[in-house]
């Protein structure tokens, strides 16, 4: 999977997509998301490497089966909470 971390002095935003959706758009008639390549494609790393991230991540926008599965699975988001684009899972983590 690849995560990018986006900062400014402000806030921060991990992007985290599955490699294969990397540069693809996604649109149902409601949500329409481009997976660019600017925004999601930083470092490909396992899921250990990414959960290290995830789990100190205050902001995150994750999208694939994988990427999606893992903050699942580290108990950031619920998967009740988990939207499908054309049978895509995305999900989006802010706190304030």
């Amino acid at each position: 999977m690849y995560v990018k971390i986006h900062r400014d002095k402000y806030s921060e935003i991990v992007a985290v997509s599955d490699e294969d959706l990397i540069g693809k758009s996604l649109d149902d008639g409601k949500i329409s998301i481009n997976i660019s390549e600017r925004f999601y494609r930083g470092d490909k790393l396992n899921e250990s490497e990414a959960a290290k991230i995830l789990k100190n991540a205050k902001n995150v926008n994750a999208i694939g089966e994988e990427s999606v599965q893992l903050c699942i699975k580290l108990g950031l988001i619920d998967k009740e909470n988990v939207l499908r684009i054309k049978g895509v899972p995305h999900a989006q983590i802010i706190t304030t």
